[in-house]
């Protein structure tokens, strides 16, 4: 049996052998693993939410999520390396904000239209941007 053959055919040979090229992609399939992954942690998702609507230092995010500094260190770190928000230094402070890329974005809306489904008490209240 050949790579685009398989033990049941179904008559739709095109389609199938398109999806088995993109399933074949591994490595893509990693880097969407990797950034699900990051928000699969509910203070990584709450972080990054509150950094999709406003930029904010350390401190700052700790006292907003009743953290301590290094724990929300920890937190961003895994953030920042994925790419999903960006830093800005200024002095001895340090900045964070979502990246604006289209990875972000989407991740931003796919956590509020989540949000919006499961948690009845944010249905009809306008999200700021």
């Amino acid at each position: 049996m050949n790579k685009n053959e398989l033990p049941h055919d179904h008559g739709e040979t095109e389609a199938i052998t398109t999806i088995q090229e993109h399933v074949s992609r591994v490595d893509s399939f990693q880097t969407v693993a990797d950034i699900f992954k990051q928000l699969g942690d509910t203070t990584r998702v709450r972080i990054f939410w509150l950094l999709c609507h406003c930029e904010e230092c350390v401190i700052n995010i700790s006292a907003m999520l009743k953290m301590s500094s290094p724990a929300v260190s920890h937190h961003l770190r895994p953030l920042k390396n994925s790419g999903l928000i960006v830093s800005r230094r200024t002095g001895k402070e340090v900045y964070y904000h979502a990246a604006d890329t289209p990875q972000s974005r989407l991740l931003h809306q796919m956590i509020e239209q989540v949000m919006e489904i499961a948690c009845p008490e944010l249905q009809g209240k306008p999200h700021e941007r």
